[in-house]
């Protein structure tokens, strides 16, 4: 019996033009929760790196879970730095989310140490992203390549570039942070009308440049009036958000 190459990871992929894609955020460092999660179809979920607990360990239990349940997981990391984003996509993550990117200078560096051709991602044949050495290298080189990239609008500075940013080769969606986009603006609601606007020019120069538009949001129902707008990849709500409601919805709030 002949051994062939290790499967493929699973990947994430652009939205068909006139749809959508919906996932959610882990903030728990849990493989269980992948697992879980997987029977719910959706179509990934992203690990906040920024914001939860999550070591390089988690995160390669949590990718293993992604390719044991066929559910892509991408990361958002807790910053740009080169050794940031080598260790989470040679650990095999579909996607890396990346906040706080500003310019455009900033999303061409992302871009390059993203990608082995055209770019400064070092390469190894041993990890996960490679088939654990199982790959040729031509083909650990596309399989690697194959992860997306989003970059994070999420000041007013980011609004301003947010045209030349998503224009640079390479970044497959921008997402719109809202909160603290409000927050670099002077506020502190993101419904306030200037913030609203600002998610509409980026929603609208995004398209302009074929790029696929990110959004987090807290319900379906908030997803649906986004969509309408022309965001068309949303993580909706949280792991932790998601389990709060079940428990209120079974137990009521008696127990407070």
């Amino acid at each position: 019996m002949s051994i062939g190459p290790y499967p493929p990871l699973p990947r994430m992929a652009r939205p068909a033009q006139g749809s959508s894609q919906v996932g959610t955020f882990v903030k728990t460092a849990s493989a269980q929760i992948i697992e879980i999660l997987a029977f719910a179809q959706l179509d990934f979920a992203v690990l906040d790196a920024e914001h939860a607990p999550f070591d390089r360990r988690d995160i390669d239990l949590m990718m293993l879970a992604s390719r044991a349940s066929g559910l892509p997981v991408a990361v958002r990391v807790p910053n740009a730095e080169p050794a940031t984003l080598l260790s989470v996509l040679d650990l095999g993550t579909a996607g890396i989310v990346v906040p706080h990117v500003d310019t455009a200078e900033q999303a061409q560096a992302i871009v390059a140490h993203a990608r082995y051709r055209g770019g400064l991602r070092g390469f190894s044949s041993s990890p996960r992203s490679s088939g654990y050495g199982s790959y040729s290298m031509k083909s650990a080189l596309a399989e690697g390549d194959r992860a997306m990239v989003l970059c994070q609008i999420e000041s007013a500075c980011a609004v301003e570039a947010c045209e030349a940013i998503a224009k640079v080769d390479g970044v497959d969606a921008v997402f719109i942070g809202r909160a603290d986009l409000a927050l670099s603006m002077g506020f502190d609601s993101t419904a306030e009308q200037a913030v609203e606007q600002a998610v509409d020019h980026v929603i609208a120069v995004a398209k302009a440049a074929g790029k696929t538009v990110a959004m987090a949001v807290a319900s379906m129902a908030e997803k649906e009036r986004y969509a309408a707008r022309g965001a068309d990849w949303f993580v909706v709500s949280t792991d932790q958000g998601l389990l709060r409601q079940a428990a209120i919805a079974a137990f009521g709030t008696r127990h407070r």
